[in-house]
């Protein structure tokens, strides 16, 4: 089974990733990519950069970010498999144990439905 645990932040904080953090997540992301259960994981750019597109009563429109009624926001994203829920979680607290202590970020963890969407190839 496949699940996207989606990292949230506060991206008014400003903080930045430690290099002894880029170093530790690197070798946790080749450990979880060579045993299988990392399949894609990536950064996403501020919000400032973003884009909302809506579609509203038939009508689609734009809202160019930054989001000013939004606090956390989807900072980064992990695509992994799973035999169960349960571990997807422990490899998501993985994830959130190598920040340590100087952190606050949290991850939602939702499986894939994967009977919708485009077939696979």
């Amino acid at each position: 089974m496949r699940f996207l645990s989606m990292i949230r932040l506060d991206e008014s904080t400003g903080q930045k990733p430690s290099q002894q953090l880029i170093d530790d997540m690197g070798k946790l992301m080749a450990e979880m990519m060579a045993d299988g259960t990392l399949l894609d994981t990536g950064g996403l750019r501020p919000t400032a950069e973003g884009v909302r597109v809506r579609l509203s009563r038939g009508k689609l429109g734009n809202t160019d970010g930054p989001f000013t009624e939004t606090k956390e926001v989807i900072g980064g994203y992990a695509l992994l498999q799973a035999d169960s829920m349960q571990q997807a979680l422990e490899l998501t607290r993985r994830f959130l144990q190598v920040h340590g202590d100087e952190w606050e970020i949290e991850c939602e963890v939702r499986q894939l439905d994967e009977n919708c969407g485009a077939p696979k190839p």
